[in-house]
């Protein structure tokens, strides 16, 4: 493929970690603008400094996941690489549209599976790393939920001769630490699956090497887009997650955020892609049910539920659905 044609697949997998960052920014601000810690604008520029330096952490376990743990690299040439971002844009922009807090990571993984399967069916897929992530969907916002609901409860025994006003007082000042660490989780988790659709798209066209990695330069790239989308981040889904599943205070808020930190940090140690916003929901169910479990709209958490189980199928079609007018226009 000619290196124009390589170079616009890389431009369009930054558009999707930009598009990742801006549908994503709810999940690292929804908690410290619904307390009123920060106002939006200057919660999105904290949120996306830790977007962008969160390679100084983790290493791209993540990315050699999403490179060549899902899906069989041979297979996956420029068309199919293109077929699976353009799914996973489209349906991150439907859902964006419609205020639902999906997963951009498994709106990327179901785009794999679909464009991979349409061309060379289910042996193309690799089922072991696909197990990981269908368990993810399970075990991430379960995780974040518990661990949420522990933190509650030892913050609030640690506060009990507290009076509210100095409670809050403390946990304001104690959010812009866990937000910045749930950020930080954000960027080294998800920005990290757009490095490795680069890296095997790459590899696979011959300009990566005889071995698989990803260099320097494309986790700057990456890092960066996700961080400048970040910064643009949309306020209908920020509504949706902050302020219609639950009401929270600086210490849910805290609680919350600490939760999603842990979990994102042990996933990604782990190279496990898992959903940020499965997560962060979990966590901020857990809060509110420890702190005002008569405020949890469950109707709510239902339908980001059924965005959940939608996105990797719906993803898929689209990407599959992709390939298969590419191959029409390029015959």
């Amino acid at each position: 493929m000619e290196i124009y044609g390589i170079a616009f697949i890389v431009f369009m997998a930054l558009v999707f970690d930009f598009i990742n960052g801006f549908h994503d920014a709810a999940n690292s601000i929804a908690t410290i603008v619904s307390t009123r810690v920060l106002q939006p604008k200057y919660a999105v520029m904290w949120a996306a400094c830790f977007n962008f330096i969160a390679f100084i952490f983790f290493e791209t376990r993540v990315a050699n996941t999403v490179g060549k743990g899902l899906v069989d690299p041979s297979i996956l040439g420029p068309a199919v690489i293109l077929a699976a971002l353009m799914g996973a844009i489209i349906w991150n922009l439907i859902t964006w549209y419609l205020a639902l807090p999906s997963s951009s990571s498994h709106a990327l993984v179901g785009g794999l599976v679909g464009a991979a399967w349409t061309k060379a069916g289910t042996g193309s897929l690799i089922y072991s790393g696909l197990a990981k992530v269908i368990a993810s969907i399970i075990l991430s916002p379960l995780l974040g939920m518990l661990l949420a609901m522990m933190i509650s409860l030892v913050a609030t025994h640690l506060c009990r001769n507290q009076t509210p006003r100095d409670v809050d007082k403390w946990f304001r000042r104690l959010q812009f630490a866990s937000a910045g660490l749930y950020s930080l989780g954000h960027g080294g988790n998800d920005a990290q699956k757009t490095m490795g659709i680069i890296a095997v798209l790459l590899f696979s066209t011959g300009h990566l090497g005889p071995e698989f990695h990803v260099p320097f330069w494309i986790v700057i790239l990456c890092q960066s887009a996700m961080g400048l989308g970040t910064l643009m981040g949309g306020w209908k889904i920020v509504k949706t997650m902050g302020l219609k599943i639950t009401k929270l205070k600086p210490i849910g808020g805290f609680s919350a955020e600490s939760a999603g930190a842990i979990t994102l940090f042990l996933a990604t140690g782990l190279g496990i892609p898992v959903s940020t916003t499965h997560t962060i929901t979990g966590a901020i169910l857990g809060a509110g049910s420890v702190y005002a479990p008569h405020t949890v709209r469950w109707s709510v958490a239902g339908r980001i539920v059924w965005a959940w189980v939608l996105t990797i199928p719906a993803a898929a079609l689209i990407s599959g659905s992709v390939l298969v007018v590419l191959r029409y226009l390029t015959n």
